[in-house]
């Protein structure tokens, strides 16, 4: 539906990160370089108010001209920004507030390692005796959920769960387009290499996470490349409800991370190579189903449907 994308020049994640920072010394530097012009421009203007347009000329302080005293003024606060640009930034900024904050986060779980020791030596927890041979219990191993809450899964599928062939949609709908735009807008998208190549460029107002095994994947500014959905969801962290879009399976893997899914059902069968993974209606609940009649914009009825998990 897309068509391919073109190769673009990649820059990782750790470099963009690096151009970023030095794109902020630059214009710190630069305002810094103002502030200079304006002082020497301004110093000079006082000057020039005193003394030629006799502006203050009977004013002094402790018998110094009022002037003397304003370009000391602004000289001090130069010379505080100065020191900001050069001194503070380079000792107190971001890394050094990460560096005391893990010293603190260590200081604390030391104290608490600690705290736990002294109560288990006041309190020990002592085991009951067996005097006979007790009946050996089948051990059911504990349950860790691995559910991400908000993660969604979202789709169009067909009636038998076809979602593509040859990497295309097999179908245009424009009210389903919409949908999409709609809930994905302002948040992370998590997708395979072959669905972002689907693009002709990233989406607007979405932050694109790419799973690939390539290692040297190249990708335009801005799009983040992991090589596991782990690390994928990892990268999608801080958003309040991430996206899955695609392909199978991309889908296949995250069905027991995802907290909810929006489905688009396409009442028909189609001839496919990809497809979205059945869903189990055991672990999966039906909130919401809004039928849309086929019509001159949608060659086939559908219906939007939202499952949350159990």
């Amino acid at each position: 539906m897309f068509g391919k994308k073109k190769p673009i020049p990649q820059i990782d994640k750790e470099q963009l990160q690096l151009i970023e920072n030095a794109q902020r010394r630059i214009k710190q530097k630069k305002r810094l370089y103002f502030h200079f012009v304006i002082f020497l421009i301004g110093a000079i203007f006082l000057i020039i108010l005193n003394t030629v347009l006799g502006v203050g000329e009977m004013t002094k302080i402790f018998g110094i001209d009022w002037f003397v005293f304003a370009i000391l003024a602004w000289l001090f606060l130069f010379v505080f920004h100065l020191f900001n640009v050069f001194i503070t930034h380079k000792f107190m900024g971001k890394d050094w507030e990460e560096a005391q904050l893990t010293k603190l986060v260590a200081k604390q779980k030391a104290r608490i390692e600690s705290l736990q020791a002294e109560v288990e030596k006041m309190h020990p927890v002592t085991t009951p005796s067996v005097t006979a041979s007790p009946v050996t219990a089948p051990v059911t191993p504990e349950k860790k959920t691995k559910v991400h809450k908000n993660l969604t899964l979202i789709v169009a599928a067909g009636e038998n769960d076809a979602i593509g062939k040859d990497n295309k949609l097999i179908w245009h709908l424009s009210d389903d387009l919409k949908r999409f735009k709609t809930l994905t807008s302002d948040h992370c998208i998590i997708m395979g290499r072959k669905t972002f190549e689907t693009f002709p460029k990233p989406l607007p107002n979405r932050t694109h996470i790419v799973i690939t095994r390539q290692p040297n994947y190249s990708v335009p500014d801005g799009v983040i490349v992991v090589h596991n959905l782990e690390d994928a969801l990892d990268a999608a962290r801080n958003d309040v409800q991430p996206f899955i879009i695609g392909g199978g399976e991309i889908y296949r893997q995250a069905m027991p991370y995802a907290d909810k899914i929006e489905l688009t059902r396409v009442h028909e069968n189609f001839v496919a190579d990809t497809f979205f993974p059945k869903i189990d209606t055991s672990e999966w609940v039906e909130t919401e189903n809004k039928f849309h009649q086929k019509d001159d914009k949608h060659p086939h009825s559908f219906s939007f449907i939202t499952y949350q998990r159990r």
